[in-house]
């Protein structure tokens, strides 16, 4: 009966995990045709889905739509890696040593108190215009989501399975390259999972504040030509792109729980 019970337990899951998005998608969208038709507002305001869709259409069979999209990928990833090499390194020592987690936990707390946007001049100057100084924006934000949840996870890791690897003879070196690093894994794919999508965020915002050739860019010319249909054709895309990438990391970090359950 187990054995029976747990494909149809599966099966029922992976329904669920595809037709609840969409339903709530299409009730988001038969809201929005219902407020369009009930307000009348002109479509610089709110346009209607169909309008959103045929504009949508032509943009994605543009190829200028996927070279900036690739721009904007290609900054976001680059601010994420960035972010995760300095970020996960950190997190372990500061669960290492403990002089060292006293000593930045206050600046680590300080620096969040600063919009990362806040320092777009400053990179500017520094950094210059354009990819490099929206790759260092990304990496900003995402630092410290990846650096927290990596942090959690090892701390999180359980003290009798470190006590009998630790009465085995194993060195505390040892106890972390093969026991706590790999059960933090969850823990810190889904810092970069959430990182990433952050990191879209802050390349389009870079974009628009700092320049550059991608989505953000796209969004800046169309708000200054009062262009709301495609604006929001534009938002679709990152969305969407956001959205794929998300549950692609999510279901790797799925995977990863179940070996370190195992």
């Amino acid at each position: 009966m187990l054995l029976l019970s747990r494909p149809r337990r599966r099966s029922s899951h992976t329904t669920r995990a595809v037709v609840a998005p969409l339903g709530l998608a299409l009730a988001l969208v038969l809201g929005w045709q219902l407020l369009v038709m009930g307000t009348a507002w002109p479509e610089f305001v709110l346009p209607s889905p169909g309008a959103v869709v045929q504009r949508l259409s032509q943009d994605l069979a543009s190829a200028a739509l996927w070279q900036r999209l690739g721009t904007t990928l290609l900054e976001a990833m680059g601010g994420c890696l960035i972010g995760a090499l300095c970020g996960l390194p950190l997190a372990v020592a500061i669960h290492v040593s403990g002089w060292f987690s006293a000593a930045v936990n206050p600046f680590l707390g300080a620096t969040q108190a600063i919009p990362a946007i806040a320092l777009a001049p400053l990179l500017v100057l520094w950094v210059g215009y354009g990819m490099p100084a929206v790759m260092v924006l990304c990496a900003l934000m995402v630092f410290f989501p990846i650096l927290v949840t990596t942090l959690v996870g090892l701390r999180h890791v359980d003290a009798e399975v470190l006590d009998a690897s630790r009465m085995d003879g194993a060195t505390r070196a040892a106890q972390l390259y093969w026991i706590e690093l790999p059960l933090a894994l969850p823990s810190a794919l889904a810092g970069l999972r959430n990182g990433f999508t952050l990191s879209i965020t802050g390349a389009v915002v870079g974009e628009m504040v700092m320049g550059g050739d991608g989505l953000g860019q796209v969004l800046s010319v169309q708000r200054d030509q009062v262009d709301t249909v495609g604006m929001f054709a534009t938002i679709f895309v990152l969305c969407a792109v956001a959205s794929t990438i998300y549950m692609l990391i999510r279901a790797v970090e799925g995977r990863a729980r179940a070996l370190a359950a195992s």
